[in-house]
């Protein structure tokens, strides 16, 4: 059982802070930010995040920084995900989390080059929650359960937890109730994802045939999802990553959509034949 959850003072970064918040939810143990004594360091009883110079997960150690320079990136959030045994879940289905880990094991510079965008785009990326969150953890020496920060991290952690462990569920509904559609215009192919409605609806319908999309590898097959509208009884469909050839606002005329984006990401409609909608992903495949 850990009854402390240990960090290092001064500035505080994401990599610690979301760790922290990951096993503030897990355990309820006050949050304490100093170096650690070679104690606290053999005491299982105390995770020490980011800080002491080991990782020794069976002792709740969690630190990256004695790892040599060609080691993968790697943080503390990285150790404790792969301690509790969810960081290949992580890794799939959290597009933030490798990112995190570049970020914090070899600066921004590099993380804006392995992205492909100037080094100025990561300042433009931060949001001012990040920025007070940050801000507000580093000002303290301990953060307690049932202050207003330690109950905001527990909320993010008890978030993060919960949706890795649904996320299984999620595709494995979608794999059960799925079909995929090869539409076909000239000599052109695109794929489609149907998801077929079901009671219950699955949460989330159109982020869990994402995630299915993700878990069988079809990222560069898929170019349209199709999921149950939760607000009616139609559908949505959706270009899968802004695929360039799909434009829903081309649609908006139909008598049957009545919703279609501006941009073309996505339109909703009251059809619910699969036949008809796969005339409208026709109508909308710019070609």
């Amino acid at each position: 059982m850990i009854r402390t959850i240990l960090t290092h003072p001064g500035g505080a970064h994401k990599d610690e802070l979301l760790a922290a918040c990951v096993l503030a939810a897990r355990s309820g143990a006050p949050i304490v930010r100093r170096e650690p004594t070679e104690a606290e360091l053999d005491d299982p009883t105390v995770a020490v995040l980011d800080v002491g110079g080991r990782h020794e997960p069976e002792r709740n150690n969690f630190d990256h920084h004695h790892f040599p320079r060609e080691h993968p990136p790697t943080c503390a959030l990285s150790l404790v995900l792969e301690h509790l045994g969810l960081y290949e879940d992580a890794r799939a289905h959290c597009d933030w989390l490798e990112p995190a880990e570049r970020f914090d094991s070899r600066g921004p510079t590099r993380t804006a080059e392995w992205l492909g965008v100037p080094r100025r785009a990561i300042s433009q990326l931060n949001s001012p929650i990040d920025v007070t969150l940050l801000r507000r953890f580093a000002q303290r020496d301990e953060v307690s359960p049932g202050e207003p920060l330690y109950e905001f991290m527990r909320y993010i952690g008890e978030d993060l937890l919960e949706f890795l462990r649904v996320v299984h569920e999620r595709v494995a509904h979608v794999a059960a109730n799925v079909e995929r559609w090869e539409l076909t215009q000239a000599d052109a192919r695109l794929t489609a994802v149907f998801l077929r409605r079901t009671d219950p609806l699955v949460d989330e319908p159109s982020n869990a045939v994402k995630a299915y999309v993700r878990a069988e590898g079809l990222e560069q097959t898929v170019a349209a999802i199709v999921y149950p509208d939760r607000r009616g009884d139609g559908y949505g469909i959706g270009r899968y990553e802004e695929h360039p050839e799909l434009d829903f606002s081309r649609v908006e005329s139909e008598p049957d959509v009545h919703f279609a984006h501006k941009s073309g990401f996505m339109c909703k409609t009251s059809a619910s034949d699969p036949d008809r909608l796969r005339q409208l992903i026709q109508a909308a495949w710019r070609r």
